[in-house]
């Protein structure tokens, strides 16, 4: 039941730090630097939690070397989910941009634990396990998808909302290749919890864990703003500066950290499951109240259904 209750509560915390990372772009002007500044506070965070916890920072050379190669890579598959999300906003629209990622990380999910990757306990891949990740993959799209469509065949909008709901006014090659990419940039997510909880393992530590990933992430963010040497631009005014937009990576390393113990106590599958429950409620408020200065978006009825099916998918995976 805890395990539960942490993977919804890091979920909820999801939408919100997408949201205060939003007003850190507008703020700075780019949307690489605004990531690079949210991994430094979130691994500033987290070395000051792992201290005062009384661990060491440092990883000896004798566990690095022991170890295999993969299990310092979940650093860099979150800056890749990541930067993904930001190159297929554009590219297939926003509902797609959900939807297509999400398949990545449930079919990444059961693949890891039916075949014990990364170092994880197996759990075989059963006809209820199938059936209740569909479940949750279809309540994400009548959650997310289906408002969108019946509201743009209501209203009759025009073509360019019509894009950006169906994914994009030409749904040739280069569409679906994105799409692709999407899949294989959730499938990376999933590797990522699954990665960092064996680490944890390792190390003897989530919080350690959640804070060498986050270090690694901030050192290939560096890079990547090192070679493109994207303008800063910062605009400090009313509208655009918020006490709250620092606290961002604080929330996503708190995430981070959340996985690295649900992966080896509940398995990668459910672990991703839940938090996409988490997640999807988190961001139906979030529209509901219009918090951290958010468009009100009121929540349909249909919304709510999508999310009973994601809860009921969850049932059938954890109980039948």
């Amino acid at each position: 039941m805890i395990a539960i209750i942490i993977g919804l509560t890091i979920g909820f915390g999801l939408p919100i730090q997408t949201t205060i990372n939003s007003k850190l772009r507008d703020a700075f002007g780019s949307p690489f630097l605004s990531s690079l500044i949210s991994f430094i506070i979130g691994t500033i965070f987290l070395a000051i939690v792992v201290v005062a916890s009384g661990q060491v920072l440092i990883v000896g050379m004798t566990t690095i070397s022991s170890q295999p190669w993969w299990l310092w890579l979940g650093g860099v598959f979150g800056v890749i989910y990541l930067t993904s999300n930001i190159l297929l906003f554009p590219k297939i629209g926003s509902v797609q941009t959900v939807i297509f990622p999400v398949l990545g990380q449930i079919l990444m999910g059961l693949l890891i634990d039916n075949g014990g990757w990364f170092s994880s306990a197996v759990q075989r891949l059963t006809v209820s396990r199938g059936l209740g990740a569909l479940l949750v993959l279809i309540g994400v799209i009548v959650t997310v998808a289906l408002p969108n469509y019946l509201e743009s065949r209501k209203a009759l909008v025009d073509v360019q909302a019509k894009a950006d709901v169906q994914g994009s006014g030409k749904d040739g090659l280069n569409s679906w290749l994105w799409r692709l990419w999407g899949v294989f940039a959730g499938m990376l997510s999933a590797s990522q919890t699954a990665i960092n909880g064996h680490l944890g393992i390792v190390v003897g530590s989530a919080i350690k864990s959640a804070f060498i990933s986050f270090l690694i992430g901030t050192v290939l963010l560096i890079i990547i703003v090192l070679i493109m040497r994207p303008k800063v631009r910062y605009k400090e005014t009313t509208d655009q500066h918020r006490w709250w937009m620092w606290i961002g990576g604080v929330i996503g390393s708190l995430y981070v950290l959340g996985n690295a113990y649900l992966a080896p106590t509940i398995g990668t599958g459910l672990a991703v499951v839940i938090v996409l429950i988490g997640l999807m409620a988190g961001s139906l408020l979030i529209d509901q109240f219009g918090w951290l200065d958010a468009k009100r978006n009121p929540i349909t009825p249909i919304q709510i259904i999508g999310l009973i099916t994601m809860i009921l998918g969850v049932v059938v995976i954890r109980l039948i």
